[in-house]
């Protein structure tokens, strides 16, 4: 396999561990499935479980079940592109683990889908007297840094010199 998909499964499987790992251990293992509010550092970190149906911030949510299977056939189509794009136009190393950032959170919120019907997201935070009201996880955290990474390193050509 060549480097430069060795990056992008590396940064996947990790963004994806990391998700599924975290969903274990704070839903299950702490039982935030059952208390639903877990303070940890209040006010700028809780616990507090969320099912999304949806996407960002509840987008779609409560709608029919295709909406579900829609939403992951988007993510596989997602995926799908972005190891096209790593194979055939990402050279730079950081931009290959930004875009195994998405796709291991892609990953992560997929399985979720088809194993509980919704994305478990769990994380809170708020600051400075603002009430953050959504809750997020860590394929989420994933997906925005690397996004974030390829609108900032995706792009290898140089800036012209202007050598008048």
């Amino acid at each position: 396999m060549e480097a430069a998909m060795r990056l992008v499964l590396m940064s996947a499987a990790i963004w994806f561990a990391l998700d599924q790992g975290s969903k274990y251990a704070v839903v299950h293992a702490m039982g935030l499935i059952e208390r639903g509010v877990i303070e940890v550092f209040p006010p700028l970190l809780t616990f507090k479980m969320g099912w999304n149906t949806g996407i960002n911030f509840g987008l779609f949510s409560g709608g029919p079940e295709q909406t579900r299977w829609i939403l992951i056939a988007i993510a596989v189509a997602i995926i799908a592109w972005l190891i096209w794009w790593a194979r055939n136009g990402l050279t730079r190393p950081i931009a290959l683990l930004s875009a195994g950032a998405i796709v291991g959170g892609a990953l992560g919120n997929t399985l979720d889908r088809l194993l509980y019907g919704a994305v478990a997201d769990f994380l809170n935070m708020s600051c400075c007297g603002i009430t953050n009201p959504f809750a997020f996880n860590v394929a989420d955290i994933g997906i925005f840094l690397g996004a974030f990474g390829l609108l900032i390193f995706a792009n290898d050509s140089k800036m012209p010199r202007d050598d008048a």
